[in-house]
This record gives structure tokens, sequence and C-alpha cells, in this order.
């Protein structure tokens, strides 16, 4: 369970009258340029991950936010990747379109929620498209409709001729939704939701469960652009000997989870079974379910942790995959393995690379194996033999690789991407040769140059046990001290604020303010090799306190214009952990503290957060087993020593960090006197993701650090 960094809102009893809020009123003498706002954030564009066509057309889709609305609406674009003089063409489709795809027949598939009938009820269906390189479209036509069933996802056969097809679905229902099914913890007559002490999740993420019911996927035939026949179910179906839990996985698995055979003969997915055991079990497995075979046959059981990200050479011959060694640590190293699907010989291809890897896709030619992983701030491509694993990083980018992601190989060792970084949103990009890429869009990069520029600078400095930690500084270019100083930190905890662009917590906002935003990867962050990341184990309030303390001394040397005496902290998850661990820990050194879902009581936290492998492993165990360590690492046992002036922000839909611990914090400041405010968000989770809300947080926050940057006292430097 990782606690993530992120954002949420709603101030105790009040509420957004209007959409655009005065949260751009902060002004910094000097600029040329208006600064970047908290609206600029919120309406910037959003860039896909593309989706090619005959290996020369490129689909891609902006997601735009209207400014006076906040209404959501997305534009298409083909871009011919043949000329290079190219620009996107933008097409219209009749009916609102997500999740866009070609097949092998090089139609346009997408999932709608919108009919071309407008009589017909509202339910998410399969369509497709003819699209022409210059934007003109032929149809839609619909390809699946489930009666009584919205259609989650879906990943087409390479043959053409088959199409998986997944939706919440009750486990004992045989076909793609079971429009009679009941909820059989809704027992009535009242209300009440009854749960049963061996299903596994009563709540996850931020829902609560409905037992029986599962992310389930089904193979169905493609004849003629439309699904024939009742559909095979991966899972084996009502057969006792079946699989029973989420394919795509839950919360966050998608499209990844499923690769089909190069042959069409079937499909690789990832589950992990859903029973008594599930909250403490990382143990995903990879499955294959033949068209025509069952049941499915599991392939990674001999290994008890996490097995994901299947990916079969497009020879058939080979699988690759990704996969943990240690059960029950979600953030253990992702090592690259290799299975023949012949011998059945499973090989560790990067066992010896200190990295952790993340998504994995083959070359067009199958011949090698491109991943991305975290590495120093940065999140670069790396190309692995699948012969020998020699792991070699590609340079792609001029300057700082930033953030790579959706990376779509493409013939002649092209290589199509996205790129991000704490400057610019996402753009898409095409390397030939595996060389520097030139840039195919310009859907914000000209906008964010109108604006005020921020640079990022990185610095590393002796951190704990004088290992080398990183860190990165992002202001104003051309702003001149004093500059008042934020302590950006990052939640995970085995996370980082790497190079790379945030809808939500987003350094180059805050810096536009007038800020000097300062983060550090402490012991425990990722991109620096799993000793290091390991090291947070059972010490959550130990080197990582001791490498902000440093890190923020070390900004502090470096820049001389940041004002170290007008300081704030603040983080979100862990972030929001240490930010509470701080105020007992490190009480006379901030000015004020912004704490988003932050952990308080780590027994409470124990007993109602949903995820129990997680605290298990950075403890020690379940809380009865290590107290002692749970307690060492409390910040409840330190709030007497609380002074500092502290917004807490939570959410109650969170059930990671349940807001009932922002509640806590919030009662404890409130009984010590200390200036505090409350922000709960009724409808959001660990993240903040409306936009209405986004701008409150943003609004309260920056309100907040003007309060007291501006008024109080100075803060003394010295540690």
């Amino acid at each position: 369970m990782r606690l993530m960094p992120l954002i949420s809102a709603a101030m105790t009893a009040t509420a957004l009258a209007s959409a655009p809020l005065a949260a751009e009123d902060h002004t910094v003498d000097g600029l040329k340029a208006p600064p970047m706002t908290a609206t600029d954030l919120v309406t910037m564009p959003r860039l896909s991950g593309a989706t090619v066509a005959m290996d020369r057309y490129a689909v891609f889709s902006v997601t735009e936010t209207d400014p006076d609305t906040l209404d959501r609406s997305r534009q298409h674009y083909v871009l011919d990747l043949q000329q290079s003089d190219a620009s996107p063409v933008p097409f219209e489709l009749p009916i609102e379109a997500y999740a866009l795809a070609f097949g092998q027949d090089n139609f346009l598939y997408f999932l709608s929620t919108e009919h071309l009938d407008e009589q017909q009820e509202p339910r998410s269906r399969l369509w497709r498209a003819a699209l022409e390189g210059n934007g003109n479209v032929t149809g839609p036509m619909l390809v699946a409709d489930m009666p009584d069933t919205d259609i989650a996802g879906f990943k087409l056969a390479p043959t053409s001729n088959a199409v998986a097809l997944w939706a919440e679905i009750p486990r004992d229902c045989p076909s793609f939704g079971c429009a009679d099914s009941t909820a059989a913890h809704l027992p009535g007559p009242g209300s009440g939701r009854l749960y049963q002490g061996d299903e596994g999740f009563f709540r996850h993420w931020d829902r609560w469960a409905t037992p029986g019911v599962y992310n389930r996927t089904f193979l169905f035939g493609l004849v003629d652009g439309k699904v024939v026949g009742d559909g095979a179910p991966v899972d084996g179906g009502v057969d006792p000997s079946g699989i029973k839990g989420n394919t795509p996985t839950m919360p966050f698995g998608g499209g990844g989870d499923i690769a089909w055979a190069p042959d069409g003969s079937g499909v690789y997915f990832v589950a992990r079974e859903a029973n008594a055991n599930e909250p403490v079990s990382t143990d995903h497995d990879i499955y294959f379910a033949s068209i025509s075979d069952w049941p499915p046959l599991v392939i990674t059981d001999a290994n008890k942790a996490v097995d994901t990200a299947p990916a079969p050479s497009p020879d058939g011959r080979f699988l690759a995959y990704l996969a943990m060694a240690r059960p029950g640590y979600e953030s253990d190293r992702m090592v690259v393995q290799l299975r023949d699907r012949t011998t059945g010989e499973t090989r560790a291809l990067t066992q010896n690379v200190d990295l952790s890897f993340g998504r994995l896709e083959w070359s067009a030619d199958g011949s090698y194996l491109l991943a991305t992983a975290a590495d120093v701030l940065d999140t670069p491509v790396f190309r692995i033999n699948p012969v020998s694993g020699e792991t070699t990083k590609l340079d792609l980018m001029a300057g700082n690789e930033a953030h790579i992601g959706n990376i779509v190989p493409l013939s002649g060792d092209r290589l199509l991407f996205t790129r991000d970084s704490i400057g610019v949103p996402s753009e898409l990009f095409l390397s030939d040769g595996m060389g520097q890429a030139r840039p195919l869009t310009d859907i914000v990069t000209s906008r964010m140059g109108e604006l005020a520029s921020t640079v990022t600078t990185r610095f590393s400095f002796p951190g704990a046990k004088g290992d080398t930690v990183w860190g990165q500084i992002t202001r104003l270019e051309n702003q001149t001290g004093p500059i008042p100083a934020i302590l950006y930190i990052h939640g995970g905890p085995q996370g980082s604020f790497r190079d790379g662009w945030s809808s939500r917590w987003n350094p180059r906002v805050v810096a536009s303010q007038g800020y000097a935003v300062i983060s550090v990867d402490f012991h425990g962050s990722a991109g620096y090799g799993q000793e290091f990341m390991d090291s947070i184990n059972r010490d959550w309030g130990g080197k990582p306190l001791e490498d902000l303390q440093k890190g923020l001394a070390a900004a502090l040397k470096l820049d001389e214009q940041i004002d170290g005496s007008k300081a704030c902290a603040m983080g979100a998850s862990y972030g929001g952990y240490m930010v509470n661990w701080i105020a007992g820990k490190w009480p006379d050194r901030f000015n004020c503290l912004v704490q988003h879902d932050g952990l308080f009581d780590m027994r409470s936290f124990y007993y109602s957060t949903e995820e129990l492998w997680f605290p298990r492993w950075d403890f020690g165990g379940s809380y009865a087993e290590a107290s002692d360590e749970y307690e060492r690492w409390n910040p409840v046992n330190h709030v007497d020593r609380w002074q500092t002036p502290m917004l807490v922000i939570t959410g109650e839909k969170d059930y990671r960090v349940p807001y009932t611990q922002g509640l806590q914090s919030f009662t404890a400041l409130q009984e010590r006197n200390i200036p505090s405010q409350l922000l709960v968000f009724p409808d959001e989770n660990h993240w903040v993701l409306g936009a209405e809300n986004s701008l409150q947080w943003h609004k309260t926050v920056f309100d907040w650090l003007d309060r007291w940057l501006d008024e109080s006292e100075p803060k003394a430097e010295v540690e």
C-alpha cells in the first residue's frame, strides 16, 4: 500500500460559490511575465499517451478544462510520423470518446458512455471508427453493448478476431453481467452493510467493498467489427477451480495487467486471490487463459511476492514480466524476468542491476526490451538485452531526461514517448534510432513560456550515515531575495519529488507565488538503489528527518537569496506524517506547517487502514506484534512539544490514511491553543482530483503561507 503524496480540501463548513478563486492574487515584484497561478495549473491541457496504426499514424487526446466553468472535454488528434514537418490534425467523433486504441485492422476503437441514438440509456460501450490521416472519420460503429453493464476497459487481440472486455461483475455470474444479481452484504431491512470476517477488504482506497463482485475479464470473438458469443471468463468462470480476484487489479490496475499472446490464442493476466489474506498479501500472479482451454494456468505460483506487467515477445516464445522477491513488501525492487514458454526456464535478466523497473515493452522486431525506472530524480528509458541482461540507459533528451513515460516502440529502432518535467507538462516526442528525440507536439510548452520562468537546481549533500542525498530547489528565475522557503516533503515514503510534472503537488505553481520550494529525497526515496530505499524500514522518523534537516541547510547555503528565517514545511501522506513528526521533534524551526492526509497516531492508523501489508513491513509486524516499533515513531507521543501553526487537510473518502487522523491532529492543536485550520473534503480521497477542490486547496494553502511567512517573527536558521 504505498502512502502516496497528493492532496484534498473543504474548510469545516464553508463551500465554494464559484469556480475561479482568488488563488492568483499573490504578486512578486520585478517579474516581466505573469506568474503561474492555481487556475493555470488546473486548466493546463493534459496530453495522453499515443496509440499507433500502420507504424505511421499516432493518435492522442488532450483534455481541456474550461477556465470559466471548469468543465473538462477531450480533443483528439492524428499525426503522421513519417512526415517530419507534419502537425497534429484535430478530428471529431460524434460521441464523446476515451480509451482510444488502434486494432490490427487499423480501425480506431474507443469507449463512450454516449450513443448515436439519444434515446439509448447512458452506458459505457465499445465502438470503432475508420480514421484517415487527414482527420476524416467514418462511423462510429457499435462493437459491443452489454445490457445492464458498463464496459470498464478493453484489449484487442493482435489477430483482430478477438477482444478482451472487463467490468465489475459478480463472481457467480457466468456471463458478462447479471441484471438480477443481489448484493449479499445488503441483507436489509435497513441500509446497513454487513461484512464477513473472511472476505478480505471491506473497504479499499476510496470506496466500500461489494463482496463477491470483482473486475472480471471476458474474451469475445470479433467478426466484422462486432463481438460474438457469450464471452469466456479468464478467471475460469463459476468452476470451483477458477480464480476469485480482480483482473485488472484494484484499485489502480489497467490494460497493463492484460496482454494477448501474439497468435491470439489467449491472454496473460495478473490477479491476486481475494480472500481473508488479501489485506496482508502482495502476492500478485500472472496467469494464462486460453480461448479454448480451461481453467487458466498459473505461471508464477512459485513466487509469493508481486509478479506483474506481462509482455510476450513478438514471436510468442518468451514472456517478459516484472517481479519482486520479498512477500509483503510493496516497494521491493522490480526485476525483469524472462520465461521461455517452450522450456519453462525463467531467468532474472536484471538481477544484478540496482534499478526497480516500471513499464516494460519489446522492441518492434523483438530483439531487445525497453523499460523505464527511477534513477536519481529522473525516469529514463533503459535498453535490456534479453540474452545477456546487459542494461543500457538511453540518452533521449538534451539535458536531463526528467520523466519519460507512455513508451511505444516502432520499427527501425524508433521510440514514441511522452516527457514532462517540473517546468513543463507532458509533450509527445519521437526518437529515431534510440538517439536524441524531437518534439512532435506543442500542447503546453509555448503556453508555459508566456509565464514567469522558474529554474530548478539539483543539489546533493552528505546526509544520514554520510550517504549522498539529492534534492531540488525550484524558484522564480528572476526573483531577488530574500525569498521565503518551503520545505516540500514527499509521500510514499518510498517515493520521490522527481523532476516531473504534477497536477497536484506542483513545485512550479508554489514557486510562482514567490517562494523557494526545496525538496529532499531522504533515505527511503526511490531512484538510488534498493538498499537506500529499504533503509527507511523501522526508521520512519530517524534518517529521513536528519536528511531533511541537513538538506534544508544545504539548500540555504547553496542559494543565499533564500531566507531560511521565513520557512514553512508541508507534505502529504508520509509527508504529512513527517510534518506531524517535525511538529514534535523539530518544533522551533518553522513559521508554519501544512499537513495533508498525514498519519498522527500509529496505533489508531494501523487498526483503521486497509492495506495492512504496508505497516506490517515498515514496522516489523502487526501493531500487536511490534507495538514498541510503532510507538517509537508515533507523532502522538510528542504533541506536548507542538507549538507551530498548522493547516490540516484531509478527505473523508480517504481509507488509506483515514480522515480521522487529521481530526485527531486538529484536536491536538486546538487543545494547545496553537493557531490552526482544518480543511475537509467530503468528496475526495487520498488525493484531490476535482478542479474546484484543487482551486480551493491552493487558495487555502497560499493564504496560510502568506499569513505566516509575511507576518511571523523570523525563525533561527541554526539546526
